[in-house]
């Protein structure tokens, strides 16, 4: 088993079970003791911003505020800097917590020999 998780979330409130998965295996690794690195792109990149998680909704989901706060306690995570960049996110509006970095780092985490990689 890896004993690092890294997963690439693209999807926001428009394919919103999807979002919904990456964040829920997202946080039931960091509550297994696993090394999660949750990594915001394209519409997710929205939920690096305060208060936006508490705006998406979907039935029989846990509340994505609750996920995003168990990973940012117990794990990392990063949002792409070019999506950043495109919706005109700086370090200075993002949740305390969460890193800007691009294709670089995440191949590097992707590639480390104890890694699973998985894009939702």
């Amino acid at each position: 088993m890896a004993k690092k998780l890294v997963i690439k979330v693209t999807a926001g409130p428009e394919a919103a079970e999807r979002c919904s998965q990456a964040f829920t295996v997202a946080a039931v690794g960091v509550a297994s003791g696993v090394e999660v690195s949750l990594w915001l792109t394209g519409e997710s990149s929205w939920f690096a911003l305060p208060g936006r998680a508490a705006e998406f909704e979907l039935p029989h989901a846990a509340p994505l505020p609750d996920l995003l706060d168990s990973l940012l306690a117990g794990g990392r995570v990063t949002l792409c800097t070019q999506c950043a960049a495109r919706r005109d996110i700086t370090e200075k509006d993002v949740l305390e917590g969460v890193r800007i970095a691009g294709a670089q780092v995440f191949v590097q985490e992707a590639m480390a020999d104890d890694a699973q990689a998985l894009v939702y």
